[in-house]
């Protein structure tokens, strides 16, 4: 069965809020990470990437892989922090008027870092639902183990 200590948790939700696709080595309770092909398609490996992506693909067993969040469930952490979050109503609503166009994330980025009064607690709230997601993905894995 997977466990992961707190800090292991924090750790491998700050990577994959970095772009990294982490995987955790059970017998040597080790975090590998490498750059996620979606974010880094031009990105060569080094050959130290590429030796361990060949121990994960030669004994995957020994290996759990943890993700980033797919992009709607991205989307639905930016409404629900702006839903639960901002009290300001014209903020709230301008939130979730970039959040209903294109390039959503970049939108709602935007407004969030030039509020000053919301980066802090966004940042906050974002690792908080990555470090869940993480446990979930912890969940998952001991769940298909059995």
């Amino acid at each position: 069965m997977l466990t992961l200590s707190e800090k292991e948790v924090e750790n491998i939700a700050a990577l994959l809020l970095k772009g990294m696709i982490c995987f955790y080595q059970l017998d040597n309770k080790k975090i590998y990470h490498l750059p996620d092909n979606e974010d880094y398609f031009n990105y060569d490996l080094t050959p130290e990437e590429e030796d361990i992506l060949d121990e994960i693909e030669d004994n995957p067993d020994n290996f759990a892989e943890f993700t980033k969040m797919e992009t709607s469930q991205d989307h639905q952490m930016m409404e629900n922090f702006a839903e639960r979050s901002v009290k300001e109503r014209n903020f709230q609503d301008e939130l979730f008027n970039a959040l209903s166009k294109p390039k959503a994330a970049t939108g709602f980025k935007f407004l969030i870092d030039s509020s000053g009064k919301y980066k802090d607690k966004w940042n906050e709230y974002r690792i908080q639902q990555y470090k869940d997601w993480v446990k979930e993905q912890v969940d998952i894995f001991n769940y298909s183990e059995e």
